[in-house]
């Protein structure tokens, strides 16, 4: 029935992300030099999108797990390890976020305190998980790479992007379920751990820490061992209810209760090639394991001493451990926390003012920066527009030269076109002479007649000239004769009448 009812809500859950249009192909990037943190290099296929980020997690100079972190619910998708090996003791608290989730480009590679990253990382907390968002909750950070897993340099483990909120009572349950499963199932069954890959996951439920940071609604682990001929896949989900224990599931079911139904291992594992003998013995185990976690639950409620104690046999992380104080730390504890909290708010308040003028000594500088960058900008470009026409001149005065020598050659030329021409006129004066004396005969043989003709004509008018001239003055001889005659009759006429 539990595993059903898992099955149901991994459904409910993928069809909610498929509505919202977040399904993503099958080929993802990997995470660098981290991909040796998975079966065969190769990270699970369908889990990104773009509020999920890849973290090769880093220390000192060397890879030390992997995380896929979700920036929109603040908590790790899933953190990826190899060959687990209980350590002794406990580790010192440092929580550590990483620097480039929140500002792309800072040149931090490796995870930094959250103090440290308040003055060099630029908006830290936009997307990630801070100390300050588990304070005064009751919630607590629960590593999905417990540092009691890690063989070496357990500090790297305690980074904000490797845990999600959980309840005390639960992570020490899971803690314990993570350990027996380690110590008593996988690691016997995988030779000698070197070739088990193992992925702790999350599914976010709607609640949410503060507003910001979700609680996982369940966790998971899913183990894969590579040992050649001998190999086998096993998954394992625990609800956050306390009351709930750890659950074996087989890995292709596993993927079908996580959204969008990834492939966790490639090929799932090597399936057609997996030891079924040994996933028996691993069975038989997490069936002990189940009943410890079923005999913890009772005694929970019938002693709570009882439960207290079977809880402190298993290796707690050092939150965990505060609950083992005495009455008189109690006590004390009660008579600070007012003066631990005021010594918070003032520290925080004296970080945000730091904060704030660095901010503001940035900003001046940016501007500063700006203005003189733009003063280069500008005088380069005056720098290169001065240059750029005195090359425009300069490669102008060939195409000038050739065109004054073309001028030069054209005015040479008309000169001695106008030399020619006058040779040419001088030259032709005895060629004319010679055309004319020859043609002189021509002219004078054919203007004989028109001479005679004119000679003919001036005789004629002569004798003519001498015709009209002689009777000219015959006729008027003649008319004063008679006009001198006429008179004389007319006086002798009137003379005589009057003597009548």
């Amino acid at each position: 029935m539990g595993t059903a009812r898992w099955f149901a809500l991994g459904s409910l859950l993928a069809l909610a992300r498929l509505l919202e249009g977040r399904l993503v192909g099958e080929e993802e990037a990997g995470f660098g030099e981290c991909d040796k943190f998975f079966y065969a290099g190769t990270p699970p296929a369908g889990l990104a999108t773009d509020s999920h980020v890849k973290i090769c997690q880093r220390a000192e100079g060397a890879e030390r797990f992997a995380t896929l972190y979700s920036t929109r619910d603040r908590i790790p998708v899933y953190s990826a390890f190899r060959a687990p090996r209980p350590a002794p003791g406990c580790a010192e608290q440092r929580w550590l976020v990483e620097p480039q989730i929140d500002d792309p480009n800072s040149n931090l590679e490796e995870a930094i305190n959250e103090a440290e990253a308040i003055t060099s990382v630029n908006s830290l907390g936009s997307k990630q998980a801070l100390n300050t968002d588990y304070l005064d909750s009751d919630y607590q950070r629960g590593q999905l790479y417990p540092f009691s897993l890690s063989s070496n340099l357990q500090v790297a483990t305690f980074t904000l992007t490797n845990s999600a909120p959980m309840t005390q009572s639960f992570q020490e349950r899971w803690y314990v379920n993570l350990h027996s499963l380690m110590d008593r199932a996988l690691t016997p069954q995988c030779g000698s751990g070197e070739d088990l890959y193992i992925l702790t996951g999350t599914v976010p439920s709607d609640y949410r820490v503060k507003d910001k940071v979700a609680v996982p609604e369940f966790v998971w682990l899913a183990a894969c061992c590579a040992v050649p001929g001998g190999g086998w896949a096993m998954g394992f989900v625990k609800h956050t209810r306390d009351s709930d224990i750890i659950e074996d599931v087989m890995v292709k079911d596993l993927q079908k209760l996580l959204p969008f139904n990834p492939q966790l291992f490639q090929n799932n594992c090597g399936e057609t090639e997996q030891d079924t003998e040994k996933m028996k013995k691993i069975l038989e185990v997490v069936n002990q394991v189940q009943d410890e976690e079923r005999m913890v639950q009772s005694q929970k409620t019938s002693s709570p001493l009882s439960s207290t104690r079977s809880k402190r046999s298993a290796p707690l992380p050092p939150e965990a451990s505060e609950g083992s104080s005495t009455f008189l730390g109690k006590l004390m504890g009660f008579i600070a926390t007012p003066f631990i909290k005021l010594f918070q708010l003032i520290y925080y308040l004296v970080v945000a003012i730091l904060k704030n003028i660095v901010y503001l000594l940035w900003c001046v500088t940016k501007q500063v920066i700006n203005g003189i960058e733009s003063c280069l900008y500008r005088l380069g470009s005056a720098t290169i527009s001065y240059f750029m026409a005195i090359g425009e001149e300069l490669v102008s005065i060939p195409w000038k030269v050739l065109k004054v020598v073309a001028k030069v050659i054209r005015a040479v030329l008309r000169i001695l076109c106008c030399l020619l021409k006058a040779i040419c006129r001088v030259l032709s004066i005895p060629v004319r002479v010679l055309v004319d004396v020859a043609t002189f005969p021509v002219y004078t043989m054919g203007a004989i007649p028109i001479v005679c003709k004119d000679i003919a004509l001036g005789l004629g008018g002569t004798v003519s000239l001498l015709f009209d001239t002689a009777f000219g003055t015959l006729g008027g001889l003649f008319q004063v004769v008679f006009s001198v005659c006429k008179r004389i009759g007319y006086k002798v006429t009137f003379d005589n009448s009057g003597e009548l």
